[in-house]
């Protein structure tokens, strides 16, 4: 049996949903107090994401009675997919037979303290518990309190502990008064007076949670750890967090962390991978924050490169290198060839290090060696030199053999090698200067077989060439060393912002001035948000353009830019940062611009906003014009404007115009719009024509003291002259009102009279060109009452009549005649006749020994007339055999005030879905009925229907929404008295997901 049609004085159905525990509660209570089994039914459903039956519960008790009834619930399920249904059935008890009254005095609190959880449900139902829920929720904040307070408890009747409660009692009134309402006052409240009970349930809302510090950007390599934080308005809040859209939780394979530490909420990566890169959001009740994560592939480390060597001959040769990764292999190359390992030459790898060995060197192993490691873009490489004497080797790390590059504030070493017996004698010259070796900067250094000339921290003024000479009684060799200082580039001027749009903007930079004596490589631009310190690098890869299409920003952030130059020595310092700028795209071009109108001096133009405004909105419009054949566009209007038309002025007769218009905003101009045909600036002469509205083609009916407007709309130009005549006369200005504009004319009447009917013509005169339309008006008013009127003859049980028509017919064709009846005893009118079209009659079926009175109304399109015309004489219906006179009794008054039958009864339901409030009420004569909505007025209001049948009174409130909660009430009203019943209604929104 469906009990939803039940409700109401005997039964109450109520639900509720728990968001944090995602739990649904449904309680059934029977309320009459005669019943057997009043009570209370309750059932809860917790529920997951998608439904699953393994993980549904359901548990019934009963409210706190005094009835002699306990009640347990069997339940099963049909259908295990979502959406299956659910049969529920109910078994009753007695109470007596199970449990004795003792158990009232049983500490319900001290058992569930004591009790493990998975307990709680059996000693629910052994004690009658209702809200177990709430118990144990209230049961949590008792132990968090004790520990701050030991302010006094008070043990009420069913075993339930209540704080800060305050009890009054004035008058015949009881009141509870409960101080700062927390989570744990979430409860069902009774108040028992006697065999009489009432009970009603608080609901507790936490406040908002609002985030006081949001997320931060992050840039990290991958494997490092990850941790984004932020800060909420309340210590241990309950957070969403998701990545792109999609929630996180930690059963995704351990991968994310969610920590709490008082207002502060975590969110841990470990080991982050490329596919961690995104934006991350985190969501409470009452704000949102989103961060992007930038995870960068490793780079490869070289912590020793390979040096140059110079080896004498049957010398060993070793090439050493030290790289990050100790998995990483790669192959040696010898001029740019694949070294193959034989018995003299041999290749190790062992952890890091990587070496290539030469034994006994000869001067076939001079060369240039180099090492690549595999999958990584680096090239090691050095240079192996063999002694011969005489010469002089040159220890060269530059781009041609004579040719020494150093970084500025470097070590600049010049190595020669040297040979020769006897040790040669070394002189240095730069520039046809002789250098001398000196403590300072500048030294040289004397070896067994080599020589060294060394500056510390190269500077610019360092460049030049340097001549070595070697000298020994044998002979003497020179060779000149050409030193280039390089550094880093310049940071290049602020980047400009350009082409900004919805999430993209261009940014433009200039080469920097000094490029640090070696080719700039590319760039490298970063971003932040204007109100943070973190700034995010753009481009993996350096930009070898001097432009970059920066996307991927959040429309209405304020952003800043900033660039560095690269070359091969290293990266310059940071750009300053561009100007703030804020991704905001222009408006799309107006639309459907055209020409209104054109006279010899102006242009009147017309246009829509754009499809598409942006969140930059709309600033106005800029309207130009250029001359047919020129390419100049001239401004229409000072400044911009608002409007979507525009009138322009002072133009030459003549002359033929192109006009565009752009919609102009933040982010700039939009398209222009173009009229495609140049516009001649000539007034057009256009015939008069009346477009006459088909409802004035024929007569045009209106009632006495009607409005009458009546528009007429028409063309040509220039501007027409309109004539108004009626009846060929000239209107009159003070009784009826004319109005001309450009493109119709009106009349209007304010209050229609009988002389206002007749033919009113209409004539528009343009030069020796007319055209005329006549419009026919006919004003009416009710008629007057018929005349004449005359009682013909009386017979057995009828009486005939006749009539002439009224004197005044309203202006309208008569349509019939209502003939009505009057006892002359009671004198009440009943209508035997109505739309009778002939002025005579016979009204029968009259009772014998009654007289009787009659009256005529007339009618027309306007109605029956004010008055009727009445028989000044009663026709005397003649009685056959004795009279009878009947005794007189004093008549019985049946007046009664109004009083409710049935009561309207408070009501819980969902928005979206028609609901009724229904009751019933008597009175004598029959009550006029008002419906009030927090004591406003609700007989106005097209979203109530109101309904009366048989006593029976129903409000139909349509798709009611969270608004139409509220206090309805329901007065009665009639000359004996009134009443009026109120009831309670709360309207509740149930979410999509839930």
């Amino acid at each position: 049996m469906d009990l939803g049609s039940k409700v109401g004085k005997h039964l109450q159905l109520h639900d509720t949903y728990d968001r944090n525990n995602k739990v649904y509660t449904f309680e059934m209570e029977i309320i009459e107090a005669n019943m057997t089994f009043a009570g209370g039914y309750r059932c809860e459903v917790s529920t997951k994401d998608k439904f699953d039956s393994s993980n549904f519960n359901l548990i019934l008790f009963p409210f706190p009675s005094k009835t002699n009834y306990s009640f347990l619930l069997l339940y099963s399920t049909e259908g295990h997919e979502e959406g299956g249904e659910f049969n529920f059935s109910a078994l009753l008890k007695k109470r007596g037979e199970a449990k004795s009254e003792s158990q009232s005095d049983v500490d319900v609190w001290e058992i569930l303290r004591k009790a493990p959880p998975s307990e709680y449900e059996k000693i629910a139902f052994q004690y009658g518990i209702t809200d177990l829920r709430g118990m144990l929720k209230r049961l949590k904040r008792i132990k968090k309190e004790e520990k701050k307070s030991t302010a006094a408890r008070y043990k009420t009747k069913g075993n339930n502990y209540l704080f800060r409660y305050i009890f009054e009692a004035i008058g015949n009134k009881r009141i509870l008064t409960i101080n700062h309402c927390s989570l744990a006052d979430d409860a069902a409240y009774e108040c028992v007076v006697g065999e009489e009970k009432s009970f009603t349930e608080l609901f507790v809302k936490e406040p908002p949670i609002l985030i006081t510090h949001p997320l931060e950007d992050q840039m990290v390599m991958v494997g490092e750890r990850v941790e984004f934080e932020c800060e909420v308005s309340e210590e241990g809040a309950t957070v969403k967090w998701e990545k792109d859209g999609i929630e996180l939780t930690r059963e995704e394979t351990f991968k994310y962390r969610f920590k709490k530490d008082g207002k502060k909420q975590y969110l841990i990566i470990n080991d982050s991978t490329k596919e961690d890169s995104g934006h991350y959001t985190v969501k409470t009740n009452g704000g949102v924050s989103v961060a992007e994560l930038i995870v960068q592939e490793k780079k490869l480390e070289v912590y020793q490169s390979i040096a140059d060597l110079t080896v004498k001959a049957r010398d060993q040769a070793v090439f050493k290198c030290e790289v990050s990764d100790e998995n990483v292999k790669g192959i040696w190359l010898k001029n740019g060839k694949e070294v193959v390992p034989d018995e003299r030459i041999k290749i190790s790898h062992i952890g890091r290090i990587h070496k290539l060995t030469i034994e006994d060197v000869t001067p076939g192993d001079e060369a240039d060696y180099s090492f690549i490691p595999q999958g990584f873009a680096y090239n090691l490489s050095a240079k192996l030199q063999f002694l011969e004497p005489p010469k002089i080797h040159l220890d060269c790390l530059g781009q041609s053999p004579d040719t020494i590059v150093v970084v500025a504030g470097n070590k600049l070493r010049l190595d020669v090698p040297i040979s020769g017996d006897p040790t040669p004698t070394v002189i240095w010259q730069k520039v046809n200067k002789l250098l001398f070796e000196s403590e300072g900067r500048v030294r040289v250094e004397m070896h067994e077989d080599h020589c060294v000339f060394i500056i510390e921290g190269a500077e610019k003024e360092d460049e030049g060439v340097y001549r070595v000479i070697v000298k020994n009684p044998v002979g003497e060799d020179k060779a000149d060393i050409t030193v280039k200082v390089i550094d880093v580039p310049d940071p290049p001027e602020a980047p400009k912002i350009s082409n900004i749009g919805e999430d993209y903007c261009t940014v433009q930079w200039q080469p920097p001035k000094y490029d640090g004596g070696q080719p700039v490589l590319g760039y490298i631009l970063e971003r932040k948000k204007k109100k943070s310190y973190r700034w995010m690098r753009l481009n993996f890869d350096l930009l070898k353009e001097l432009t970059y299409e920066a996307k991927r920003m959040i429309e209405g952030v304020v952003y800043e830019m900033r660039i560095y130059a690269v070359n091969s020595i290293g990266m310059s310092r940071p750009s300053p940062a561009s100007q703030p700028f804020m991704p905001i795209a222009p408006p799309s071009e107006p639309t459907h611009f055209t020409v209104e109108d054109v006279s010899d001096s102006t242009v009147a133009l017309k246009w829509r906003p754009p499809e598409r405004i942006g969140a930059g909105g709309l600033d106005g419009y800029i309207v130009e014009y250029c001359k047919d054949g020129s390419t100049e566009w001239i401004p229409a209007l000072p400044g911009l404007t608002e409007r979507t038309s525009a009138l322009i002025k002072d133009l030459v007769t003549g002359d033929k115009l192109q006009f565009r218009i752009k919609a102009i905003n933040l982010a700039g101009e939009s398209g222009a719009a173009i009229i495609k045909e140049p516009v001649t600036v000539q007034e057009i002469l256009q015939r008069p024509k009346i477009w006459l509205p088909r409802h004035l083609r024929q007569t045009l009916v209106k009632k006495v003291g009607e409005t009458i407007n009546i528009v007429i709309p028409f063309q040509g130009k220039p501007r027409p002259k309109i004539i108004w005549m009626k009846d060929g006369q000239t209107l009159d200005s003070k009784d009826v009102g004319i109005r001309n504009s450009n493109t119709d004319t009106i009349l209007f009447i304010r209050r229609a009279e009988l002389h206002h009917s007749g033919a009113y013509e209409v004539t528009l005169q343009i030069e020796n060109m007319t055209d005329k339309v006549t419009i026919t008006m006919q004003i009416i008013d009710k008629p007057g009452p018929p005349q004449n009127i005359k009682l013909v003859d009386v017979w057995g049980f009828n009486a005939a009549l006749e009539w002439t028509p009224p004197q005044d017919d309203g202006n309208a064709q008569i349509l019939g005649y209502t003939v009505q009846k009057a006892d002359k005893k009671t004198m009440e009118w009943y209508t035997v006749f109505d739309h009778y079209r002939r002025t005579n009659c016979v009204v029968s079926d009259l009772i014998m020994g009654n007289e009787y009175f009659f009256r005529i109304f007339s009618e027309n399109l306007c109605g029956l007339s004010e008055t009727a015309a009445t028989t000044k004489n009663p026709a005397y219906i003649q009685k056959t055999g004795t009279t009878y006179k009947p005794p007189s009794y004093k008549e019985h008054d049946f007046s009664e005030p109004p009083k409710f039958t049935h009561p309207l009864v408070n009501r819980s339901v969902i928005a979206g879905y028609n609901t009724t409030l229904s009751c019933a009420v008597r009175g004598i004569p029959k009550p006029k009925i008002f419906w009030y909505k927090n004591k406003m007025d609700l007989s106005g209001d097209a979203k109530y229907r109101m309904f009366s049948k048989q006593g029976v009174l129903t409000l139909e409130i349509r798709k009611p929404t969270p608004f139409d909660g509220g206090c309805y009430t329901c007065k009665a009203v009639n000359e004996c008295g009134e009443a009026e019943i109120e009831c309670r209604l709360d309207v509740r929104v149930i979410s999509q997901k839930s």
